[in-house]
C-alpha cells in the first residue's frame, strides 16, 4: 500500500493537488485494503489517509486497513463531508470524475460553500486507474488464482453440455461451478450465446436449447480476492460443417498470433492490429466490430485497453485479454479470449483450458 500511495502522492504534487477524494470502490480496495462496496471513501493527501464509512463497516474498516485514519460517517455527505475537510489544510482537492455524477459534485461544493470551507474541487481522470494498469508480483499470483478457478469451470461444465439444454441452464451449471471451485462469485453475468444468437457479442442468455452443429460461445470469468479473469471459449456439439470450421479457425489464428506477437513497447493500437489484419486478409474484416482486448484486475474492464484508437503503450506487469472474434448475423459467431500477463517483454497466458481443434 505504502508504494501506491507514494505513487498517487506524486501524481497529486504534479497536478498541484492538495489531496484526491476517492469514491471508486476498486480504487478504495486498491490503495487501502477495505472492501465496503460503495460506502467507502478516502482522503489522501501528503500527509494524510483517511478512511470515511460508516457504523455498519466500522470493525471490518479497522481490519482491512488497519494504516488509515478512520472517520466515522453519519447522516448525508453534505453533513459530514465538510466536517471532514475543515479539519484538513486543504485549498484544492482533485475528485474522480469518472464516478462522480454532476449532482453529486454541485451538492458537495453546495455544501462546503454553505460551511465556509474554501475548497476548490478540480475533476481528475485515471489517477489510480493508472497506477493499477501495472500489476505488483503478488496481484499476478491471485490472477492467477483467478485464472485456474475459471480454466477448472469450464472444464467440469463443457463435459456436461448436451444439445437440448437451453442457454440459461449451461449458465447456471457454469455459476454452480465457479462457487465448487473456490470463485467468490462472478467476474460478470456470464455470457452464453447459440446458434444466431452468437452473433451479439454480449448475449444475454436466454430459453433457445443449444443445437449440435451450430456455434455456441461462452464467456465467462471468476473472481478471487477480489481479482477478476475473463475467458470465452467457442464449441460445437456434435459435427462441424465447413462454414463453422473456416471462421473458428480464423479466429483461432488470429487469437494465437497476437498473442504470440504483442510485445513491450507495442501500443494497444499495433496489438489489435496484429489479431484484425489475420480476419482482414480472410474476408471477414468486417465482422470484427469490436477491440482486441482491455485490462483486467480489480474490475472485468479496465485499462489498458487493446483498440484501434489505443495509443497506450504495454509493458510488463500489465494484464489484458486477447479476444478476437467474428459475427455473422443470422448465422453466429465465433470468440476465443484469454487472460494474459506481460512477463519479460512477451504476453503470457493466464488461461490453460482447451480449445476446440477442426482440420
Amino acid at each position: 500500500m505504502n508504494k501506491r500511495l507514494q505513487q498517487l502522492r506524486a501524481a497529486l504534487e504534479a497536478k498541484g493537488l492538495d489531496g484526491l477524494l476517492v469514491t471508486h470502490s476498486a480504487n478504495v480496495r486498491y490503495l487501502s485494503g477495505f472492501d465496503g462496496g460503495s460506502d467507502g471513501y478516502l482522503i489522501i493527501t501528503p500527509t494524510k489517509t483517511i478512511l470515511a464509512t460508516d457504523s455498519r463497516y466500522w470493525e471490518q474498516a479497522e481490519i482491512e486497513a488497519p494504516a488509515f485514519e478512520l472517520f466515522k460517517t453519519k447522516g448525508s455527505y453534505t453533513e459530514w463531508f465538510p466536517r471532514l475537510l475543515g479539519k484538513l489544510k486543504i485549498n484544492s482537492l482533485g475528485f474522480e470524475g469518472g464516478s462522480v455524477t454532476f449532482e453529486y459534485h454541485r451538492t458537495l461544493k453546495s455544501s462546503l460553500k454553505k460551511n465556509g470551507i474554501p475548497v476548490k474541487m478540480v475533476s481528475t481522470t485515471g489517477l489510480v486507474e493508472n497506477i493499477r494498469m501495472v500489476k505488483e508480483p503478488p496481484e499476478i499470483e491471485l490472477m492467477e488464482k483467478a485464472a485456474a478457478i475459471t480454466d477448472a469451470t469450464f472444464e467440469s461444465v463443457v463435459k456436461r453440455i448436451k444439445a437440448g439444454m437451453t442457454e440459461l441452464e449451461i449458465a447456471w451449471e457454469l455459476e454452480k461451478s465457479f462457487h465448487e471451485n473456490g470463485s467468490e462469485g462472478l467476474a460478470f453475468p456470464t455470457i452464453v450465446g447459440s446458434g444466431p444468437n452468437a452473433a451479439l457479442p454480449h448475449a444475454k442468455p436466454g430459453e433457445r436449447p443449444v443445437k449440435e452443429g451450430e456455434t455456441i460461445v461462452i464467456d465467462m470469468g471468476g473472481k478471487y480476492r477480489g481479482y477478476d479473469n475473463d475467458i470465452t471459449r467457442t464449441i460445437c456439439l456434435g459435427k462441424a460443417d465447413a462454414k463453422l470450421k473456416e471462421v473458428y479457425n480464423v479466429v483461432l489464428e488470429a487469437q494465437q498470433t497476437a498473442v504470440k506477437q504483442i510485445r513491450a513497447g507495442m501500443t494497444g493500437q499495433e496489438a489489435d492490429a496484429i489479431a484484425r489484419g489475420v480476419i482482414t486478409q480472410a474476408g471477414y474484416g468486417e465482422a470484427f466490430g469490436h477491440s482486441l482486448g482491455h485490462g483486467v484486475g480489480y474490475q472485468e474492464h479496465e485499462q489498458p485497453y487493446l483498440s484501434a484508437s489505443s495509443r497506450q503503450k504495454l509493458a510488463d506487469g500489465m494484464v489484458f485479454t486477447v479476444e478476437p472474434g467474428i459475427y455473422l448475423p443470422g448465422w453466429g459467431g465465433v470468440r476465443i479470449e484469454d487472460t494474459v500477463v506481460m512477463q519479460n517483454g512477451r504476453a503470457a497466458a493466464l488461461n490453460h483450458t482447451r480449445k476446440m481443434i477442426f482440420k
